[in-house]
């Protein structure tokens, strides 16, 4: 279904538990695919689900801002 674009949204349920070795959330024959957050709840025992929709080919990038903002210059300034 995944390899033929069948897949409109994904669910992702993440439990806070950590039971060790588990399985791969898609197989072996998943293609590789960028997803969109669509919308997220969190619940009081620690249960996030996360609603996703593919968006097509994976995309790289980095975390790190252009500039950074004046917030992060002070907080930089205040480490020295």
């Amino acid at each position: 279904m995944w390899k033929a674009g069948l897949v409109d949204e994904v669910s992702v349920l993440t439990f806070p538990v950590v039971l060790g070795k588990g399985k791969r959330l898609f197989g072996d024959g998943a293609t590789p695919s960028g997803l969109k957050l669509l919308k997220s709840q969190a619940y009081p025992t620690g249960v996030i689900v996360a609603n996703y929709k593919p968006v097509g080919a994976v995309k790289t990038g980095s975390f790190q801002l252009a500039e950074p903002t004046e917030a992060e210059l002070e907080r930089r300034r205040n480490l020295t």
